[in-house]
């Protein structure tokens, strides 16, 4: 079996260092992927002549992904050099898990561990 995940895409904002309960500190920062693709065919029409273009219209989609460093050396690394708006490549591995927040509502969350 195999969890492995890369990306390449920007900081959204300046990593932070948390620490709960005595634990092992964690660096946490979100990163946006874009994906860019061109819809069928889009008609330009100029004078009495029509023409169709095949590089249609440009759709573009952006995914925020939350990222967790726990390895100590690339944890404090991370948070001393990843600033908001860096391009960056992340390598790691999917988790799924859910938590209970403030109000009591049990929520999903989707997290790379780098």
């Amino acid at each position: 079996a195999m969890n492995r995940v890369q990306l390449l895409g920007r900081v959204g904002q300046d990593p932070i260092m948390r620490q709960v309960d005595g634990k092992n500190p964690v660096t946490i920062f979100s990163l946006a992927t874009n994906e860019m693709w061109r819809t069928g065919e889009s008609e330009v029409t100029q004078g009495a002549l029509l023409f169709l273009s095949n590089l249609g219209d440009i759709s573009q989609k952006t995914t925020w992904h939350r990222i967790s460093v726990f390895r100590p050396g690339l944890r404090d690394v991370t948070y001393q050099y990843v600033k908001k708006g860096a391009r960056i490549y992340v390598e790691g591995k999917i988790d799924y898990g859910e938590y209970t927040d403030k109000n009591n509502v049990r929520r999903q969350a989707t997290t790379i561990i780098a």
